[in-house]
């Protein structure tokens, strides 16, 4: 059994430990709400924006613009928006999102250019010595729409230019406060929607467009683009912190095992000992008595 001074020390640690991962489950529980009410905040105008494209390419189903697929065209050059976290400690959250990424890269026979967001991301594909196009520092832990609009200009200088055709965001998207789930998604070209047959006795809504339909829905895309990179950042920024609250609140639980079972084991040695010591002080007590009844005699 290990000595009293070993299993004080150990218990020491782990309270301090506790402390840390309990501290870190409390910091990222605030951090996770306050992302979720900004998300919650912004949603509908986004949201808006998609049925405001759905409403266009209804009305204006011939409509050509450089943000929409066309028929029939192939696309070897991709770009991959790649968002990880810049810590760890969160459970297998970045393990998930550069497993996706990986796979990607290994399926694809096709031309790919990384954009990353977060530290982890970037010494990944580092070590692997895969080539990063950008890296979006200071991003993960701070998702803003700066940020998502500086993130939107770079990916569509690339992709106005033609240096790439497609564009991809990797990232991870909570669904409830126990399941997040890291997806694919493709941001660039949109895909049009079949057109709808509107039987000719029900009325339509009058739309107009101007100053043309093309340069109305450039606009309403660009915001929308920039509201898709802002919720991917949130999203994953809130799945991230839902994973660390995870692993801490595990941690805090093996902790509270751990020192049961220690204080278990505490006890024990220092009763052992205690009884011990009372052993030894009867064994001294009996030995001094037997000496002085032995003088005694001695004396007679």
């Amino acid at each position: 059994m290990a000595g009293l001074r070993e299993i004080q020390s150990r218990i020491k640690s782990i309270q301090d430990t506790r402390k840390i991962t309990n501290a870190m489950y409390m910091i990222s529980s605030t951090k996770m709400r306050k992302a979720r009410e900004a998300l919650a905040a912004t949603e509908p105008y986004f949201y808006t924006l998609q049925s405001a494209i759905a409403r266009v390419m209804r009305h204006v189903p011939e409509l050509e613009s450089r943000f929409f697929e066309k028929e029939g065209e192939l696309r070897s050059r991709i770009g991959v928006l790649v968002i990880a976290g810049d810590k760890g400690l969160a459970g297998s959250y970045n393990h998930n999102v550069l497993k996706i990424a990986q796979q990607f890269l290994d399926d694809t026979d096709k031309e790919v250019e990384l954009f990353v967001v977060g530290e982890l991301g970037r010494q990944y594909f580092s070590g692997k010595g895969i080539h990063i196009e950008e890296n979006f520092r200071y991003t993960a832990q701070h998702p803003t729409f700066s940020r998502a609009r500086w993130i939107r200009e770079t990916l569509l200088e690339k992709y106005l230019s033609g240096e790439i055709q497609e564009i991809h965001v990797i990232y991870t998207r909570m669904e409830n406060s126990l399941l997040s789930k890291t997806e694919d998604s493709m941001l660039l070209p949109l895909r049009k929607s079949s057109p709808i047959q509107v039987p000719a006795n029900v009325y339509q809504e009058d739309f107009l467009l101007q100053p043309s339909p093309e340069e109305a829905i450039d606009r309403i895309v660009l915001s929308y683009i920039t509201g898709f990179i802002y919720g991917a950042l949130v999203e994953s920024f809130c799945s991230e912190q839902n994973a660390r609250m995870v692993a801490m609140e595990a941690a805090t639980n093996n902790a509270d095992e751990l020192l049961h079972d220690l204080n278990i084991m505490y006890n024990r040695a220092r009763q052992a000992a205690i009884t011990q010591e009372i052993t030894e002080v009867c064994s001294g007590a009996r030995a001094q008595k037997q000496k002085k009844n032995q003088a005694k005699e001695m004396q007679v």
